[in-house]
């Protein structure tokens, strides 16, 4: 059977519904979140993380792109009402359809990413992205030489502030009078797929004096590591690793397994016995979090800077260091 990719815009009930009406509904199904499947980080970790489940088992698995908040209800219970189990979200942004639906649905399994959601039914997977980005602030200030780096977040939103903290908290470690200039590329949900305003801000933080600019903006960030890497300075990607992206200007990225996240969910969410309800975290000890050395960018990091970072890693991993998680209490202390 051949899997369903559902890629048009959808206005409206009528929309949605005739698409879904034709998928193959046995088959366990995953939703993106804004920001489109391709945009080389996030959304696409997902997806990869669906390919390789299906490589892995021989299996299908039906799809959808959002392409506006109103969708989100309406495709859950579409989903749900014709067999799909398990469905899996990406994204922050399904709290309130998933709390809404999963207790009309007590029989399928639902696994979300980046949120939590209270329900019997429900596996809620967070990241410790603030550890792994402790470990590219401290890259950053490593390899700075003006004694600046930036970051462009995407929307101006808790989870992207919890990014901002890790890697402040990390620079500063390193070098306690460095100078941070932090962006966000908007409030909406379109911040994640503006590219030109992410170079704008990106050009604004190196005429400031960045050399090293972190981009935790989605498909907008893929404007970040362009305006770096035309301006001869350092970038550090994000989600997924976008060290091929600009190699030689991206110095590393900060990965966040959320590959493994979906693949593991489409695997165990299918069979009661092996699903895990309630709250999953991954962080550095287990590997859900960290960051990229490849064939692109390991001429860019030191053995000293290696070493350096390992020693931060293990010792957040030992509870000696702690990087402070920003969602606690909306505070980053500097």
């Amino acid at each position: 059977m051949k899997l369903t990719t559902f890629t048009k815009a959808m206005a409206g009930g009528v929309a949605l519904s005739a698409i879904l009406t034709g998928a193959a509904f046995a088959d366990p199904a995953l939703i993106y979140d804004l920001g489109g499947k391709f945009d080389k980080s996030f959304n696409e970790a997902a997806y990869n993380g669906g390919q390789a489940w299906k490589e892995a088992t021989g299996g299908n698995f039906v799809d959808l792109e959002l392409q506006n908040d109103a969708q989100r209800e309406q495709a859950l219970r579409r989903f749900a009402g014709q067999g799909s189990n398990p469905i899996v979200m990406a994204g922050f942004s399904w709290t309130a359809a998933l709390s809404a639906v999963a207790p009309e649905f007590p029989d399928t399994n639902f696994v979300v990413l980046d949120t939590v959601v209270e329900a019997p039914n429900v596996q809620s997977i967070l990241f410790d992205e603030h550890t792994g980005s402790f470990l590219v602030g401290a890259l950053a200030a490593l390899k700075s030489e003006t004694g600046s780096v930036g970051f462009v977040g995407g929307m101006d939103v808790p989870l992207i502030h919890k990014f901002y903290c890790g890697y402040a908290q990390g620079a500063k470690a390193v070098n306690p009078d460095i100078k941070l200039i932090e962006n966000y590329t908007g409030t909406t949900p379109a911040a994640w797929n503006d590219p030109v305003t992410a170079g704008e801000l990106t050009k604004a933080a190196i005429d400031a004096g960045a050399d090293v600019v972190f981009a935790a903006a989605g498909g907008s960030g893929l404007g970040v590591l362009q305006a770096a890497k035309d301006a001869g300075k350092f970038s550090i990607g994000v989600d997924s690793n976008q060290n091929y992206l600009q190699p030689g200007s991206v110095l590393t990225s900060m990965v966040k397994r959320v590959d493994v996240a979906v693949q593991n969910a489409l695997t165990e969410a299918a069979d009661d016995a092996t699903f895990k309800p309630g709250i999953t975290v991954l962080g550095l000890a287990e590997d859900g979090v960290g960051y990229a050395v490849d064939e692109n960018n390991q001429s860019l990091i030191t053995e000293e800077m290696t070493a350096a970072v390992e020693d931060y890693k293990a010792k957040i991993i030992a509870g000696e260091i702690e990087v402070h998680d920003y969602t606690t209490d909306s505070n980053c202390p500097l």
